[in-house]
């Protein structure tokens, strides 16, 4: 038997920073919203306090705050020649699994994104040809960076987030990111502070003729009263941050920034450990009815809404508009259909180097500290000469010096266990250091999502299955980033290098430089190429909407976090304020 709700004006799936900022938003407009969260509750005083969040086998090493493989997994295969497999194992994605999703467990890395990433096929036409398109699948977003700026420092605002602006209304401010979009303001709080290795690579890089910044945080460099009157604290700068959740309230988080709030509120509902396994269509299949859900007791239910919105991790996105049957499944044989469409994966190197006598002190660490180069990110840079667009932004960092995670961080030809080993680890854990390059990643006609045909989940449905691997563009842009991080490595006196560029190879989900997966339900202005308009409503019911990283056609050399947030502050104002005075699309065709 299936128990119906009473229905409400809007139920949101999933409770990460997607959902929560949406929930925020409608609530406060005086909707009344359900949120449903397939995982439990968690929060600062009793899940990770400071006597438990730096438990790093836990945490880091178990992986125990993201979703159990037995709850749910995917299937991978590189190409359709390939039969897909089911991953057995979390590495290159990261599902939350609690109140606050991903956002919980997060580093704290908090970019806007270039303005090129916005309009990346008009942008490379218009400088380079349409020759240079070829093989890659690009479309613009629909959006501009300029529309979406002060959605940007809205959720900037609710997260607290500390940098240095480089670009405040057009006027460039060295110490800053001179390459970002214009900004209408500083940021809520002032850059986090150097370290050793941050200092020595500022001062290298800006000799090489770069534009050196302190990377934005959702790690907050002093304490703050966000928007919604929630405090927050100051780093204290354990480290103990990606995988890990916040005792200090200093991290941006649902958590820290958001649930306080919303949690007080008459209008707001929300039901834990409950699955949504899909929205329900209306008899003229135009619009949907609400979802069918399942309790971690096996009792299915109904919850009836004026609104449907996805705000799931990025694939369980995708996932939902399959099984909703929402839309048409892509295609990439005829190159129709949208949804599974533009998939990918962050493109992303690593440096390791060794200084002899000179400490790091890796324990002083932050999930975002760092400073960065974005000289050769985006379209920063002339690539007439090149054989590839985009770029990556290259960083030294310090996130972490947590023991277990960095074992593997001592000179190459070293025996891996016994008294050498132990020597080893003693000697080069406080002097190794390294440099990230974080790229663009672009489309291609064979990466994409879709549901497998032969393996199911728990409730009998199917699993999603990925079907990617590196395009040649991607592949040829992370070998020249990765080239110059090895110039600044070397120049800077390291020795012993080490070099992980991950696209030197066909991908797999076990190894993980990123969990920055994106696509499969994008936005766009052309219903022929993108599952959802400008304000992630869905083309093919209009009372849906989908947001998340599943949004982005292409992924730019950032952490693709602020830029789920502004969406999601931007596809809530529409709701509220356009869309419940006159349902319907927000965009005609």
């Amino acid at each position: 038997m299936i128990k119906e709700r009473a229905k409400v004006d809007a139920v949101i799936c999933g409770l990460g920073w997607a959902g929560s900022v949406i929930a925020e938003e409608l609530t406060r407009a005086g909707l009344n919203v359900v949120a449903i969260e397939r995982g439990a509750w968690r929060d600062t005083s009793t899940d990770f306090p400071p006597a438990v969040d730096p438990d790093e086998l836990r945490w880091q090493t178990r992986r125990s705050m993201t979703q159990p493989m037995s709850v749910e997994t995917t299937t991978f295969r590189n190409h359709d020649g390939q039969k897909a497999a089911p991953v057995r194992n979390w590495n290159a994605y990261q599902f939350g699994w609690n109140v606050g999703g991903a956002g919980t467990h997060w580093a704290g890395m908090s970019w806007r994104f270039n303005p090129w990433d916005f309009e990346v096929k008009t942008k490379t036409i218009e400088r380079y040809g349409v020759e240079r398109t070829k093989g890659l699948q690009l479309q613009d977003w629909g959006v501009t960076y300029e529309e979406m700026e002060p959605y940007y420092d809205r959720f900037e605002r609710i997260a607290g987030t500390s940098g240095k602006a480089g670009n405040i209304q057009g006027q460039k401010i060295p110490g800053g990111n001179v390459f970002e979009g214009p900004r209408s303001r500083e940021y809520p709080t002032p850059e986090l502070q150097d370290t050793n290795w941050m200092s020595k690579y500022r001062k290298l890089t800006t000799e090489m003729g770069y534009h050196p910044f302190t990377i934005p945080a959702g790690n907050l460099s002093q304490a703050y009263v966000n928007p919604l009157g929630v405090t927050m604290g100051p780093c204290t700068y354990c480290g103990f941050c990606d995988f890990h959740g916040c005792g200090n309230f200093s991290k941006s988080s649902p958590q820290a920034c958001i649930l306080p709030a919303l949690m007080r509120r008459n209008n707001f509902t929300l039901l834990t450990e409950t699955e949504v396994l899909h929205a329900e269509k209306a008899e003229d299949g135009k619009t949907v009815t609400g979802v069918k859900f399942i309790t971690k007791d096996g009792e299915q239910g109904f919850q009836p809404a004026d609104i449907v919105i996805f705000t799931a991790y990025q694939m369980d996105n995708v996932r939902l508009m399959l099984l909703s049957q929402v839309g048409e499944q892509y295609d990439p044989k005829t190159g129709k259909g949208t949804i599974g469409r533009n998939y990918s994966y962050q493109t992303c190197s690593s440096v390791t180097g060794f200084f002899d006598n000179e400490n790091m002190n890796p324990f002083i660490g932050a999930g975002a500290l760092g400073v960065q180069i974005d000289d050769f990110n985006a379209d920063n840079f002339d690539h007439s000469d090149l054989d590839f667009i985009g770029g990556a932004g290259i960083m030294a960092f310090n996130t972490n010096g947590r023991p277990i995670q960095n074992a593997d961080a001592i000179r190459p030809g070293t025996r891996r266990w016994g008294t050498e080993w132990k020597k080893a680890y003693a000697r080069d854990y406080q002097n190794a250091a390294s440099i990230f390059c974080q790229g663009t990643s672009m489309p291609s006609p064979g990466a994409y999502l879709s549901l497998d045909p032969e393996y199911k989940d728990r409730h009998g449905q199917p699993l999603l299955r990925v079907t990617f691997d590196w395009n040649e563009n991607d592949k040829k842009m992370a070998k020249y980033a990765t080239e110059k991080a090895v110039e600044i490595m070397k120049r800077a006196g390291a020795k012993d290098i080490m070099v992980d560029n991950q696209a030197e190879a066909s991908w797999n989900p076990y190894k993980q430089h990123s969990s920055h997966t994106i696509g499969g339900a994008v936005m766009g202005a052309d219903p022929k190429t993108s599952a959802l308009n400008p304000y992630l409503q869905s083309w093919d019911a209009h009372n849906l909407f989908v947001v998340g990283a599943s949004a982005f056609p292409n992924n730019g050399g950032f952490n693709p976090t602020l830029t789920v947030g502004a969406l999601a502050v931007r596809a809530a104002r529409a709701i509220h304020e356009t869309y419940v005075k006159n349902p319907g699309p927000l965009v005609e065709v």
